[in-house]
C-alpha cells in the first residue's frame, strides 16, 4: 500500500464512493419499483423487466447482495481514508478525515442517490438487474456468502417468531386499491375512474337499496281475460314482465314480452300457451350484495329477479339492468329524466316524489343524502322529524332546504328540493 501513490489512492476512494451510491440507489430503485407495472411489462416480453422481477420474488437474497457490496465497499473507503489522512497530516487527521468521509458518503453516496432511484427507480432498477442477476446465479461465490448471512439472519427472526415466507404479498384490499384509482390522475378517464369505484362499491351495497318496492311492480294478472293480459304486455315498457295470479303474493313467474306477441301474431295464443311461456320466478335473499348478485344473475342466466325477506315475502324487484345502473350510471342525457319521481323547476328547485329512491338522488343528481338508512325520500324525512308531518312544512334535510308539498295518508306524496345555496325560512 505504501508504494501505491496519494493520487491512486484518491482515485480508488472516489471509485468505492461511487460502488456505494451505486448499491444505496440501486437498493432503493428496485425496492420502489412498481410491481403492477413490472408484471406488465415482464407479460408484455421486456428482458429486463423480467431479470428484475426474478431478483425480487428473493428480496431477502437480494438485500442480502446489496449490503454486502455496499459495506464492503464503504468499509475499505474507511480505510483508504485512513491511510491518505496518515500520509497528508498525520495520526491527528484522522479524525478530520473520518468526519469528510462521512459527509462526503452521506451526500453522494447516499442521500442523492436514494433521492433520484426514488423519483425514476426504472431507470436505475433496470440497469442493476443485469449486474445483480450474474451475482446471484449459481456459480458465483458471492451467492453462497449471502445464503450464509441470509440464513444466520432468517435463523435470527424466527427466534423472534418472525418468519420471512408468512411476509404479505402484493394483494390490495378495496379500499387500497379505491385509493389507487382515485389517484390514478389523467391516467384514467375521469369517466372510467367513476365506473371502477362504482364497481368497488357494489359490495357496500345490497339489493334492497336499488330494487323497485313491491307496491310499483308492474305486472300482469294471468287470471284476468286473454285480451286484458295482451294489452297490457303490448303497453308495457319493459321486455320481461311479472306474472302473478290475484295478487304479487301469488308469484306464477316472467312472461317474455316477445314471445307472447309472436304468439299472438301467430294465432297461436290461448290460456295454455301463455301458461308455457311463463318462466318460473327467480328469487333474491334481500341482504343479498350488489357484487353477489351481478355474478348469481351470470350463473343463472337471469335478468331479473324478486327479492324476499327472511319469511319470503315480495319485498320487491331487481332486474340486471338496475345493476348496471350503478356501474355505469343512467342510460340517459338530462339527470332529471333519468329518474320519474323528480321534475326540475325553471327557478332551479325540484318537485320530488316522496317515494323516490335515495340512492338513485345521490347518484343521479349528485346530491348529499344519506344511503345508509331508509331508502325513500319519504322515510328519510320522517325519520328526521319522528312524527307525519302537514303540508307546507319546510326543513332542512342533511343542509338541503325541503319544502312539503302534499302529503297523503301515512306518507309525504311531494316536497319541493332546493339546492344547498338557496334557504327556505319556515313558517312561524
Amino acid at each position: 500500500m505504501n508504494d501505491i501513490p496519494t493520487g491512486a489512492l484518491f482515485a480508488i476512494l472516489s471509485f468505492l464512493i461511487l460502488l456505494s451510491a451505486f448499491f444505496s440507489g440501486s437498493e432503493t430503485a428496485l425496492m420502489t419499483l412498481n410491481r403492477y407495472r413490472l408484471r406488465h411489462l415482464a407479460e408484455e416480453g421486456h428482458a429486463t423487466a423480467r431479470l428484475a422481477e426474478r431478483l425480487l420474488k428473493r428480496p431477502d437474497r437480494l438485500i442480502g447482495l446489496i449490503l454486502l457490496g455496499n459495506n464492503f465497499v464503504n468499509i475499505l473507503a474507511s480505510s483508504l481514508s485512513t491511510i491518505i489522512a496518515l500520509r497528508l497530516g498525520g495520526e491527528g487527521a484522522i479524525a478530520a478525515a473520518a468526519f469528510i468521509l462521512t459527509l462526503v458518503v452521506l451526500i453522494f453516496a447516499e442521500v442523492a442517490p436514494k433521492t433520484l432511484a426514488a423519483l425514476h427507480p426504472e431507470r436505475l432498477a433496470f440497469p442493476a438487474s443485469w449486474v445483480y442477476t450474474p451475482l446471484l446465479s449459481n456459480w458465483s461465490p458471492l451467492r453462497w456468502i449471502v445464503w450464509v448471512v441470509n440464513a444466520i439472519a432468517n435463523n435470527l427472526l424466527k427466534l423472534l417468531k418472525l418468519y420471512p415466507e408468512d411476509a404479505e404479498g402484493d394483494t390490495l384490499s378495496r379500499e387500497e386499491l379505491r385509493t389507487v384509482v382515485t389517484e390514478a390522475g389523467a391516467m384514467i378517464p375521469k369517466k372510467h375512474k367513476k365506473m371502477l369505484l362504482n364497481i368497488l362499491d357494489l359490495e357496500k351495497a345490497t339489493v334492497e337499496d336499488i330494487m323497485v318496492p313491491r307496491n310499483e311492480i308492474d305486472g300482469v294478472n294471468i287470471a284476468a281475460p286473454l285480451d286484458e293480459i295482451l294489452q297490457e304486455i303490448k303497453t308495457s315498457p319493459y321486455t320481461r314482465i311479472l306474472a302473478y295470479e290475484s295478487s304479487v303474493d301469488n308469484v306464477r313467474g316472467f312472461l317474455h314480452a316477445r314471445r307472447v306477441l309472436q304468439a299472438s301474431l301467430a294465432g297461436q295464443l290461448d290460456r295454455e300457451t301463455l301458461e308455457g311461456l311463463i318462466r318460473e320466478p327467480y328469487y333474491i335473499p334481500a341482504g343479498t350484495s350488489l357484487n353477489r348478485q351481478l355474478l348469481q344473475f351470470q350463473r343463472q342466466k337471469r335478468r331479473v329477479g324478486l327479492v324476499v325477506d327472511e319469511y319470503g315475502d315480495v319485498e320487491g324487484l331487481v332486474t340486471l339492468g338496475d345493476l348496471l345502473e350503478e356501474i355505469v350510471g343512467e342510460f340517459t342525457t338530462d339527470p332529471s329524466d333519468s329518474i320519474a319521481d323528480v321534475r326540475a323547476e325553471a327557478d332551479g328547485s325540484y318537485l320530488v316524489d316522496g317515494s323516490a329512491n335515495v340512492r338513485d338522488l345521490v347518484r343521479t343528481l349528485d346530491w348529499d343524502l344519506p344511503t345508509d338508512g331508509p331508502k325513500t325520500l319519504n322515510g328519510l324525512i320522517l325519520e328526521q322529524l319522528e312524527s307525519m308531518p302537514e303540508t307546507g312544512i319546510s326543513l332542512l334535510l342533511n343542509g338541503y332546504p325541503v319544502e312539503i308539498l302534499q302529503t297523503q295518508a301515512n306518507a309525504v306524496k311531494t316536497v319541493r328540493f332546493r339546492p344547498r345555496d338557496r334557504r327556505i325560512v319556515a313558517p312561524d
